[in-house]
């Protein structure tokens, strides 16, 4: 569990997180969702320490982050998986490689441990016989799931996702929005994933927390956000056209 408390974020004289407290569930998809600019990446980058608040805290089960000391926030941050938003795989390394490197970072296995633990998570991602491939051998879902996989690949307590699904088509972002929460719910992980994307909010939303402007204004579940009469949310929820015509739908009846 994730527990933030009166986080404020500004870059020179402008506020862009105003004072945000929550709670981000164990074992649960936590989904930020919310306008451009209405704060969703800056609270990601507090949540994994890129960025410093002003004010307010973090808390990683009980412990706060700023109570912690230099060697507690490294062990921390190898508690943490990180799935980007391009994937962020290293072209010049094939698959194996890729989902190596943090093992390679952070432990001191053997090698034949490394290998062992990278086709577990491989095989766990429904990804074979891909080890020697490059990225670019490839298709873009495939990337995806191995990002997954080395998001995984150190049994992370923590597991934040910037835009999963960008650049993907509907069906594969759907595979990917389900293996996130299988995974999610598997190991247990505190899951906090950044989304503009209402499929993933339908599919996948047992937590939603939606900023706008810097405030958090709604939280709720995905059977409770098309049932709120928050203004702020219904007009985020329904300005695509197929959601258009399910609350024309759901008006009518």
């Amino acid at each position: 569990m994730i527990s933030i408390e009166n986080i404020k974020k500004q870059f020179g004289h402008e506020e862009i997180l105003k004072g945000i407290t929550t709670t981000f569930e164990k074992g649960k998809t936590n989904l930020i969702i919310g306008q451009s600019g209405s704060g969703k990446t800056v609270l990601l980058k507090c949540l994994v320490g890129l960025f410093t608040p002003e004010d307010g805290d973090i808390l990683y089960g009980k412990e706060a982050f700023k109570s912690m000391d230099e060697t507690r926030k490294r062990h921390l941050r190898e508690e943490i998986g990180m799935l980007f938003q391009g994937g962020a795989l290293f072209d010049s390394m094939n698959i194996e490689e890729n989902v190596m490197f943090p093992l390679l970072m952070f432990t001191k296995m053997t090698k034949n441990e490394m290998l062992e633990r990278v086709n577990d998570v491989l095989n766990r991602v429904n990804l074979h016989n891909v080890n020697h491939k490059f990225p670019a051998e490839i298709s873009g879902g495939m990337q995806k799931r191995v990002s997954i996989a080395r998001a995984i690949v150190n049994k992370p307590k923590y597991l934040f996702c910037d835009e999963p699904n960008s650049g993907l088509d509907p069906n594969t972002a759907t595979v990917i929005d389900n293996l996130i929460q299988e995974i999610t719910h598997e190991y247990d992980i505190t899951t906090v994933v950044v989304t503009h994307d209402m499929n993933s909010v339908m599919e996948i939303g047992e937590n939603i927390v939606f900023l706008k402007n810097g405030i958090l204004v709604w939280q709720g579940n995905n059977q409770e956000i098309f049932k709120t009469e928050n203004e702020d949310v219904t007009d985020f929820v329904y300005s695509s056209d197929l959601f258009k015509k399910i609350r024309e739908i759901q008006q009518k009846e």
